[in-house]
């Protein structure tokens, strides 16, 4: 048996039922937005399988092959971690600096800083674990040089680094 409290007056379930489609139709209407959107954006990815022929293909050679959509969070991210490796390049240049010692390379009185890379290692571990990355980079860009194509630490200790700026 229910008691007069149990019972509900009908405005009240009427009220409760409003509220439940409503709260139901904003879910559902939220959901189809978010579809739409959805469709829209994979219809210009190249790598989606429903591409339209019409969207256009990123072709080699072009100056945009291979770089993320300008004023992206990708290109973001990708300047951000450029920037973050310049400053490790420059950081492992100033620690190359202050523990090298100057060497007569070519006998014509130009001295260049150089260490040893066990030296180096031994000391730049506690900076970072990516010594050889960072040396491969500043290679790359020319500031330092060594002999060999990749350093392993015990096997190449007694390979000389050379800082060429």
């Amino acid at each position: 048996m229910e008691s007069e409290d149990d019972v509900h007056a009908p405005a009240q379930l009427r009220s409760d039922v409003a509220v439940c489609r409503a709260s139901v139709k904003g879910l559902k209407e939220n959901w189809q937005k978010w579809s739409t959107e959805h469709q829209e954006c994979q219809k210009h990815n190249p790598f989606s399988h429903s591409t339209r022929p019409s969207v256009a293909v990123p072709q080699r050679g072009r100056d945009d092959y291979g770089r993320p959509v300008e004023g992206s969070m990708t290109e973001r991210r990708g300047k951000d971690a450029h920037t973050h490796i310049s400053e490790e390049v420059q950081e492992l240049c100033h620690v190359i600096r202050s523990i090298g010692e100057p060497r007569d390379t070519c006998g014509d009185g130009e001295k260049v800083i150089t260490v040893e890379f066990g030296k180096l290692f031994e000391r730049y571990v506690t900076i970072s674990n990516k010594l050889v990355g960072i040396l491969l980079r500043a290679r790359k860009q020319g500031l330092v040089d060594f002999e060999g194509e990749m350093l392993w630490q015990g096997k190449d200790n007694h390979v000389v680094i050379y800082l060429l700026e």
